[in-house]
C-alpha cells in the first residue's frame, strides 16, 4: 500500500530552510510511528509531499496506518493511493473501473491526470478516453467538469500509474517537536486536554503537570486522559507527567485565606509550583485551560492576579471559546467520556468569590499562609515518563501479566471505543467483554468476583495501570493479557 502526504498549508509557505525542516521533521514523526506497525516502511521525503510505502496491504494494517496518518500533527491530508504498472490506456480505464465504478453511482464526476516523464499521449486524453468509459459503463449521473461530486484522480509517472483511490483529512498543526516544549496544566474535565491538544496540534511538545486535591482515584482519572492523548496525538515524542500532591496547600488555604480569595489563590499557587516544574523540564510556557468569564476566577482582573506570582507564559488556548464548543471539540477528540467519568473533586469552593480580586488584599491573605507547604508539595512532585504511567505501581501491586489467556479468564478490553472498533479483538477460547477504562472502576465491582479477568490493550500501558489500580483497591481476580 502506499500513501501521499501533503504538508498542511501554514508549513508550505514557509521559508525555504524552515520549510524544509518541518517536513523533515515530520518524515521522522510518521517514520517513529509507523514503524511499529511495519518495521519495514518506507517513508520518502520530497519538496511537496512525502510518500509512505508498505508491503503490507491487509485490512487492519491499512486502518491502523490510517488511524496514525489522521492523527499526527502537520499533516493537511493524504492520498491512499494504488501503484500499478502502466500498460496501456485500456488497461489504466479498466483498473480505475475496478476502483471508482461502484462510487459514481448517482454522482458526477470528472477524471484529473498528472503526467510526469515521455508519452506519446497527453493527459487529457487519458482523462477523456478513462472519463468517457466511466461514464458509459457505471451508473454515474455523468461528467461535470467544473464542480464534481467526485473526482477521479490519477498520475503517470514514467511508467507507473497511481490512482487514488481515497482522500483523508489530515489533522492540520505543524509537525510534534519542530517547535518549542510547553507544561499543560491538566486537571481531567472538558477544558484542559482541549487545551492540550491544541497546543499538541500546532506541534507544541506538551508535557502534564497534576495536582492532586482528590486522591488516587482522581489521579488515575487524570493519567487515563493525559495518556490517551499523547497515545493518539503525540506519541512521536516522549514527555513528562507530573503530578503534585496539593492536599496540604488545600488544606492550608481552607485553615488561613479568607474564603471569597481561596479560588484565586489556590491557582496563584499551581502557577507558582508549575513555573518550577517547567523551569526543571526546560520549559519556557505553560498551558491552561481557563475561558474568559467561564468561572469566577477567570475574569480579566483575576487571571491578571493570578499570572503576577509567575515570569513564565501563560497560554490560554481557548480564552475565548464557549462551553460548548469547548465540549464538541472533546467529543471529536475522544475526551468528553473521560470528562463525563472523571472523580470530582470540590474541596476549594469559594461562597461569594471575588470576580475583581485586588492584588493588594491577595497578597495580604497570602502572607497568612505557610509556604513552605507549598515548598514540600513540590519537593514531593513525582515525575514519570508518561509511557511508563502505571508501571511502578504495577510492579508494587505485583499484577501478573501473561502472553497468552487463562483457559477460564474473561478478558476485558479497556481500550477506548474508538481503537477497539478499529481493530477488534477476537479469542477462540476466551470471552471478551469491552469496557472502557474510563468505566472500568465503577463498573468492575458488579462483575462476577468468582471469575478471572485479564485486562488487555494496545499498549499494554493502560492494562496495567487500571490493573493495579483494582489491586490496590482489593480485587485479586485482576491479571494483564499482554501478548507477545
Amino acid at each position: 500500500m502506499q500513501y501521499t502526504i501533503k504538508f498542511f498549508p501554514e508549513i508550505i509557505i514557509k521559508s525555504k530552510p524552515v520549510r524544509k525542516q518541518f517536513a523533515s521533521q515530520l518524515r521522522g514523526n510518521i517514520r517513529k510511528l509507523l514503524k511499529e506497525i511495519d518495521p519495514d516502511v518506507e517513508v520518502i521525503r520530497d519538496w511537496d509531499k512525502i510518500t509512505v510505502r508498505s508491503q503490507q496491504n491487509d485490512a487492519e494494517s491499512r486502518a491502523a496506518f490510517i488511524n496514525v496518518l489522521q492523527n499526527t500533527p502537520g499533516i493537511g491530508s493524504f492520498l491512499d493511493v494504488v501503484e500499478y504498472p502502466f500498460e496501456d490506456m485500456h488497461t489504466l480505464y479498466e483498473q480505475c473501473h475496478a476502483l471508482h465504478a461502484h462510487r459514481l453511482a448517482g454522482k458526477r464526476f470528472a477524471v484529473r491526470c498528472k503526467r510526469v516523464g515521455k508519452h506519446d499521449f497527453k493527459s487529457g486524453d487519458i482523462e477523456r478516453y478513462i472519463g468517457g468509459g466511466l461514464n458509459q459503463n457505471s451508473d454515474a449521473a455523468g461528467v461535470e467538469l467544473k464542480k464534481p461530486d467526485i473526482t477521479v484522480r490519477i498520475e503517470l509517472v514514467h511508467d507507473t500509474a497511481y490512482i487514488v483511490n481515497e482522500h483523508h483529512q489530515g489533522l492540520g498543526g505543524f509537525p510534534l517537536g519542530s517547535l518549542d516544549s510547553v507544561m499543560s496544566l491538566i486537571s481531567g474535565g472538558f477544558d484542559s486536554p482541549v487545551a492540550s491538544y491544541l497546543t499538541m496540534k500546532r506541534g507544541l511538545r506538551t508535557h502534564f503537570v497534576f495536582f492532586n486535591m482528590g486522591g488516587r482515584e482522581h489521579e488515575v482519572g487524570v493519567k487515563e486522559v493525559a495518556l490517551y492523548l499523547w497515545l493518539k496525538y503525540g506519541a512521536s515524542h516522549r514527555v513528562k507527567f507530573v503530578s503534585v500532591p496539593f492536599e496540604g496547600v488545600v488544606a492550608e488555604l481552607l485553615r488561613n485565606v479568607d474564603n471569597p480569595y481561596m479560588g484565586v489563590i489556590l491557582k496563584r499557587m499551581m502557577i507558582r509550583a508549575a513555573s518550577v516544574m517547567a523551569e526543571n523540564l526546560g520549559v519556557e510556557a505553560l498551558v491552561t485551560g481557563e475561558a474568559i468569564a467561564q468561572v469566577s476566577s477567570q475574569t480579566l482582573a483575576n487571571l491578571s492576579v493570578i499570572d503576577e506570582v509567575s515570569e513564565t507564559l501563560v497560554l490560554r488556548p481557548l480564552i475565548a471559546s464557549d462551553k460548548e464548543d469547548i465540549i464538541n471539540v472533546a467529543r471529536k477528540i475522544g475526551t468528553e467520556d473521560f470528562a463525563a467519568n472523571m472523580p470530582e473533586y470540590c474541596g476549594v469552593i469559594s461562597v461569594n468569590p471575588k470576580t475583581r480580586a485586588k492584588l493588594e488584599r491577595v497578597k495580604a491573605e497570602e502572607a497568612r499562609f505557610d509556604f513552605s507547604i507549598l515548598e514540600k508539595a513540590i519537593e514531593d512532585a513525582v515525575s514519570t515518563n508518561i509511557d511508563q504511567l502505571g508501571h511502578e505501581e504495577y510492579e508494587q501491586a505485583v499484577v501478573e501479566s501473561l502472553p497468552i489467556p487463562l483457559a477460564e479468564a474473561i478478558i476485558i478490553d479497556v481500550r477506548h471505543p474508538d481503537e477497539a472498533e478499529q481493530k477488534p479483538l477476537t479469542l477462540n477460547r476466551n470471552q471478551v467483554e469491552a469496557i472502557p477504562f474510563y468505566e472500568l472502576h465503577s463498573r468492575f465491582a458488579a462483575l462476577d468476583q468468582n471469575k478471572t479477568y485479564q485486562l488487555y490493550c494496545d499498549k499494554g500501558v493502560m492494562s496495567r495501570l487500571h490493573a493495579s489500580h483494582l489491586v490496590d483497591s482489593g480485587f485479586q481476580n485482576v491479571k494483564v493479557y499482554r501478548p507477545s
